[in-house]
């Protein structure tokens, strides 16, 4: 992979992704990161799903 496939990865994911910073107190990315692997997702995914329940409710 060059700088073009770097470059076209970078373009595609500003047009179809947001970033969102997330915050927490110290020790509590650990305790979601272990949340996620215990249900084999992603931190990312992990976050999202909760994200998704909680609109949904």
């Amino acid at each position: 992979m060059g700088k073009t496939s770097t470059a076209s990865k970078r373009k595609y994911n500003e047009k179809t992704y947001e970033r969102i910073a997330l915050v927490v107190p110290k020790g509590k990315k650990e305790i979601i990161k272990s949340a996620a692997e215990q249900e084999g997702k992603s931190l990312n995914g992990f976050i999202n799903e909760a994200i998704d329940e909680k609109i949904n409710k």
